[in-house]
């Protein structure tokens, strides 16, 4: 396994130490193993999950600035959190998700790779929106969570002013990119780049980035009910 993890990030241009390879190798196993007992991802084959969860989860990392402060939002297996931990040191990390036999999964698995500098919440989205966490991080990560209006709702809050969301999508994004406008303008922030790219020639993948430019209103994020039966 650890050829194949080297072998597919040097095709990504990521170079991984040997301690980054063994961490990512136990992660396998330990994902695995566990998802025997509780449902965390369809794909564990070895090399479906280096290529559509771990290096998907990391192609990013080096965009971020150093020493940043950094959510997840529904962060199940923990991607894209974990493996940007694993890459990146030096940022912070807060998984926040809802379901609390997944956060004792995380909980675990923190343990299990001996991270330091990251941490697994039992919170929805929108309570971590209104709660201390509110205004406090540099950047908010997601993928596969929801559409972007909603998505917007449950990160925007959470971001510090010029902080950045990034939405890991797949597929056709340009109608959720347009039904996303009112949202961006009304949590008071801004489209800032949309990169397009195909994992190792195979995957179509984007990476939405928007930015906050002013400080959110209170109303938001409204209660779940609301931002799922009448998105902004």
């Amino acid at each position: 396994m650890i050829q194949t993890l080297k072998e597919k990030f040097a095709l990504a241009n990521i170079t991984l130490t040997d301690a980054q390879c063994e961490k990512f190798a136990v992660y396998y196993e330990f994902l695995v193993e566990y998802n025997k007992k509780v449902n965390l991802t369809a794909i564990t084959d070895v090399e479906g999950v280096i290529v559509k969860h771990f290096l998907d989860s990391a192609i990013n990392a080096s965009e971020l600035k150093d020493n940043a402060s950094l959510a997840d939002i529904g962060s199940g297996a923990g991607f894209p959190a974990v493996p940007i931990k694993i890459i990146r040191e030096d940022v912070t990390v807060t998984m926040i998700e809802s379901n609390g036999k997944r956060v004792t999964f995380l909980e675990e698995l923190i343990k299990k790779l001996d991270l330091t500098g990251i941490s697994a919440v039992k919170m929805r989205a929108e309570e971590a929106g209104r709660s201390e966490l509110r205004e406090s991080f540099d950047y908010v990560t997601s993928r596969a969570v929801t559409a972007l209006p909603a998505l917007m709702e449950y990160s925007i809050p959470l971001l510090k002013v010029s902080g950045k969301m990034l939405a890991y999508k797949s597929g056709e994004i340009q109608e959720e990119l347009q039904s996303a406008s009112r949202a961006v303008q009304k949590l008071g922030s801004r489209f800032l780049s949309l990169k397009k790219y195909v994992l190792l020639d195979e995957y179509a993948r984007s990476l939405v980035v928007v930015e906050k430019i002013n400080s959110t209103d209170k109303v938001y994020p409204r209660p779940n009910k609301k931002i799922i039966s009448n998105p902004l």
